[in-house]
């Protein structure tokens, strides 16, 4: 156990004087709250008499009388205490020495008392009675403000996500983004019921990781005494339903992929996949922009979103470019028709990074990611992709080297990918085929099972369908202007918490600028800093010792890297 704080220490006495009173800091019974601080402000009366319960955000003593904050779910409101009305008899003791002396900010606390308006006219509860509901033995990080100057305000992005119990309470309008995010959850569910799509569960542990190109986490069934996977996409299983008779089917998946983590990935994601029997990719191109549409103006009551410097609109119709033409406009270079080899040397003559394992559509999406996906801001469908890339998608009915896909493109980032699904399944083996022989190429994007229990779906006979999924994470960060896919995440993944490091002044401050950039070059890290030679290499020298930076010489010269 770590060492405690002295606040920590003191809070931990007075629980125990607490005891000594007769006081359980934690009791059990049901506290019967029937008003929220919202309710209260909402329908306020003078008079009125109400029961709330929250956490102690202020305490202002001034003597016999007092007042407080208390913070519930809705918000926070004003509550006064008198001792002369808490304890209309001799005995003080409760307003004294459990209010007074052993209440603490964060503490939750039930209060009984009636509505009124104080002189300045704020609506506040004189209270009757009070109850200690849960005693707080850490104290919150609460932002301190003098002469209108906000101090030590919690945000420091990776304290707020490790503890985001904390930055709820002390942030509370980062609260607004996951009401925004349920938001957007019901809405999508109320448009896919209403046009009579049935939600479905599938499941997480899978004996294949198919559905997408993704390393898999791998567990193992001891009972069983098999390998399982968690699951990458829920694509193979929702197609067999199609097959086994339901003609829409839809899952909130959450998804699990062992990869990098960076600004808008992490190994745990939320995806929503549809799949709608008699449909084609041109259908539900036009579900999706009415389907965002009508999410948009659910989260936030209008199609316009700002994100970062843009503002986008979901209004639908959205612009549609296939990627032949979206790539010969943004490099000149015309992909139809054209060998694995001519696209190779394409991407080399336009500065793209490709190497021999890479098969033609590999070859392509590098080609687009790096010269085109960036330049569309605004909702766009980027149509027909080469066969190469979409293994799961139907072939295009007038051109054989495509398929029926598109993705939809926001702020230069894909948040949709819908086929045209492939039903043929002797043409699906065969692209399978294909997959593993990429992957035995060494191409780590390229599927490497099989999975021939789909297959053996597939030869029942599947319905034409078109399929679609939806990044929900990115879907919101778009949604609440956010940049960080963290930022939309309760519990982000996070790296092992460090221990405690005691840091010179100096120190901290290159620390802290160093967050703000993550990776800067070390001439420049040391002009920001503003040390001297000598103070500069012993800073650099302690924090590469506390293996909180690494220096790093690079081909630009040397840079320093947030660890």
């Amino acid at each position: 156990m770590a060492q405690l704080s002295e606040q920590e220490l003191v809070r931990r006495e007075k629980l125990v004087k607490l005891r000594e009173l007769g006081i359980n800091p934690y009791p059990a019974d049901l506290y019967p709250v029937n008003h929220t601080s919202r309710e209260v402000k909402n329908d306020f009366e003078v008079g009125k008499s109400v029961t709330i319960a929250g956490r102690l955000m202020m305490i202002k003593v001034q003597g016999k009388a007092s007042f407080a904050q208390l913070q519930d779910s809705e918000g926070k409101i004003q509550v006064y205490f008198n001792r002369d009305e808490i304890c209309p008899g001799e005995d003080k003791t409760k307003y004294n020495e459990v209010f007074k002396k052993l209440l603490d900010f964060g503490d939750f606390i039930g209060v009984e008392g009636k509505l009124f308006t104080t002189k300045v006219g704020e609506k506040s509860v004189r209270v009757k009675d009070f109850t200690l509901l849960s005693k707080a033995l850490k104290p919150l990080p609460l932002p301190k403000e003098k002469d209108g100057v906000v101090y030590d305000a919690f945000t420091d992005p990776e304290q707020r996500y490790r503890q985001r119990y904390a930055d709820l309470v002390v942030n509370p309008h980062v609260k607004d983004v996951f009401i925004k995010r349920t938001k957007l959850f019901n809405a999508m569910r109320e448009f896919f019921n209403s046009a009579g799509y049935f939600e479905v569960e599938t499941p997480v542990l899978q004996p294949i990781p198919g559905g997408a190109a993704a390393r898999p986490f791998m567990t193992h069934h001891n009972a069983l005494d098999v390998p399982l996977y968690m699951r990458i996409a829920n694509e193979l299983y929702l197609k067999r339903l199609i097959v086994g008779g339901f003609e829409g089917v839809y899952e909130f998946s959450k998804n699990f992929r062992n990869e990098g983590m960076d600004r808008t990935h992490n190994p745990e994601f939320t995806a929503m996949e549809i799949y709608v029997a008699y449909k084609d990719y041109n259908w539900m191109m036009s579900f999706c922009e009415r389907l965002l549409e009508y999410c948009a103006i659910a989260v936030n009551g209008k199609t316009k979103v700002k994100f970062g410097e843009h503002e986008i609109d979901f209004k639908a119709p959205y612009a549609r470019v296939t990627m032949a033409d979206s790539i010969k406009h943004f490099t000149g270079f015309d992909i139809t028709g054209k060998t694995e080899e001519e696209i190779r040397q394409a991407a080399k003559d336009l500065g793209v990074e490709v190497d021999e394992t890479m098969g033609k559509g590999k070859l392509i999406d590098e080609i687009f990611g790096e010269k085109c996906e960036g330049n569309y801001i605004q909702p766009t469908y980027i149509t027909d992709y080469p066969k190469e890339m979409s293994p799961l998608c139907k072939e295009h009915r007038e051109n054989p080297e495509l398929t029926e896909r598109f993705e939809l493109m926001v702020c230069g980032k894909e948040i949709a990918n819908a086929y045209s699904e492939l039903n043929d399944p002797i043409d699906q083996r065969e692209r399978f085929e294909h997959q593993l022989k990429l992957a035995e190429k060494g191409d780590d994007e390229a599927t490497e099972f099989i999975d021939h229990d789909f297959l053996r779906a597939l030869e029942y006979g599947m319905p034409p369908t078109s399929g679609m999924g939806i990044g929900m994470d990115r879907l919101i960060m778009f949604l609440t202007n956010n940049q960080s896919i963290q930022e939309v995440l309760f519990f982000p993944q996070m790296r092992p918490e460090k221990k405690a490091v005691a840091l010179s002044d100096e120190g901290k401050a290159v620390l802290d600028l160093l967050k703000k950039a993550e990776k800067i070059a070390l001439t420049d890290l040391k002009t920001q800093s503003g040390l001297s030679n000598k103070k500069w290499d012993k800073t650099i020298k302690e924090l590469t010792k506390n293996k909180l930076a690494k220096v790093e010489n690079t081909n630009d010269g040397l840079f320093v890297e947030l660890l």
